[in-house]
């Protein structure tokens, strides 16, 4: 069968400029006689369209141009549906596409499109709502939500953000239990992961993987300011993976371990990201891995 493709741009994601891109989209797909068509991303996350319009017109793909927060609403709206994903990541971190190997170049990215695998990929739901990537309560989703106000996009203001709110972190209440165990944590974050980082290699479960069927959860307990950063540090350097005993739960600045699913008590309301982008906070939340949920391009 012919590949139709549907291209779906993220006017805003990176602060970049999307003429250039939109030419290089048609040139290439031109060169290779492949069907396009070229769409923008809904600021309300709604796709629901997109059921009536693969099966009408026979899409068989569906690309993403933009950021993490970009892709979830898009998988969310195919799943169970005979397409395959793919990006060209714009954003400012880029995590789900560092996991998967794809490219940060356009013109390499729009040439996997073309030339790469459909791989089963893992998601997850935070209450029945969709993550293809990681979502967090407390610290880091307080950046993201600082993130999302500024008109200026890029490293160097996500960098700039996360210092200064790391200057007034607050820990928040959690009790998180598994079917391993039951605790109470006085926290600084939870990070949920599917892939192994927030983005730029910033790699917060450096075990991760998008298809191994499981969730990585990363929890930075209370502690003082300097050892925030020295912990960061040892986990993206060389976190291990660890049994949620009492003695690894008691003594350890940061407990990482893998799940398949996860309950947490947020007491506290501590706020909450999905794949980067600010979401509403629940004071109870119940986490769930979604094996193979979607097909996603890669080398």
């Amino acid at each position: 069968m012919s590949r139709r493709i549907l291209f779906f741009i993220n006017p805003i994601s990176g602060g970049k400029n999307k003429i250039d891109l939109e030419k290089k989209i048609v040139s290439k797909c031109r060169e290779r006689n492949i069907f396009h068509e070229i769409l923008f991303t809904s600021k309300d996350g709604n796709y629901d369209f997109l059921h009536d319009k693969i099966e009408k017109e026979n899409i068989t793909d569906i690309a993403i141009c933009g950021g993490d927060g970009s892709i979830s609403p898009i998988v969310a709206a195919t799943l169970n549906r005979p397409v395959h994903i793919a990006l060209i990541p714009l954003g400012s971190g880029n995590g789900l596409a560092r996991a998967a190997g794809i490219p940060g170049s356009v013109n390499k990215a729009i040439d996997l499109i073309f030339d790469g695998k459909a791989s089963t990929t893992d998601a997850f739901l935070i209450n029945d709502k969709l993550s293809v990537h990681v979502c967090g309560l407390g610290f880091d989703a307080k950046v993201a939500y600082d993130f999302s106000k500024k008109k200026k996009r890029g490293l160097q203001t996500y960098t700039r953000i996360a210092l200064m709110n790391l200057r007034a972190a607050r820990p928040y209440p959690f009790v998180i239990e598994t079917k391993e165990a039951r605790f109470n944590a006085e926290a600084f974050l939870v990070c949920i992961a599917n892939s192994n980082q927030f983005g730029n290699n910033f790699k917060i479960a450096p075990k991760a993987s998008i298809c191994d069927g499981l969730l990585d959860v990363v929890i930075l307990k209370k502690t003082s300011k300097p050892q925030i950063i020295l912990s960061f540090l040892r986990q993206i350097t060389s976190g291990k993976i660890q049994t949620l005993s009492k003695n690894n739960i008691d003594k350890n600045n940061i407990i990482y371990f893998q799940t398949d699913r996860i309950k947490i008590e947020n007491p506290g309301s501590a706020p909450l990201h999905i794949d980067g982008d600010p979401s509403e906070t629940s004071r109870h939340l119940s986490i769930e891995i979604l094996p193979s949920a979607y097909k996603l391009i890669q080398n």
